[in-house]
């Protein structure tokens, strides 16, 4: 999953600027690529994390969108 799915994908799970989503993962491969995609996106400061963590089968993140412009 790359970060613009990932993106998409936490606005829809959103409730107004916060989100929490739970995202199934078929391979650890596959739950640090969307790890790693939730980490750009906050140091692209489009997101906060709150929460990342990994399960067997799924990924859970929970955050905050962010607006402002800049």
């Amino acid at each position: 999953m790359n970060k613009n799915t990932l993106f998409k994908s936490l606005s829809q799970a959103s409730r107004g600027n916060f989100f929490s989503i739970e995202l199934p993962v078929s391979s650890q491969e596959e739950a640090e690529a969307i790890e790693t995609a939730a980490s750009a996106l906050e140091k692209e400061g489009k997101i906060k994390i709150r929460e990342c963590t990994p399960k067997e089968t799924s990924v859970y993140i929970q955050g905050i969108m962010k607006y402002a412009l800049t």
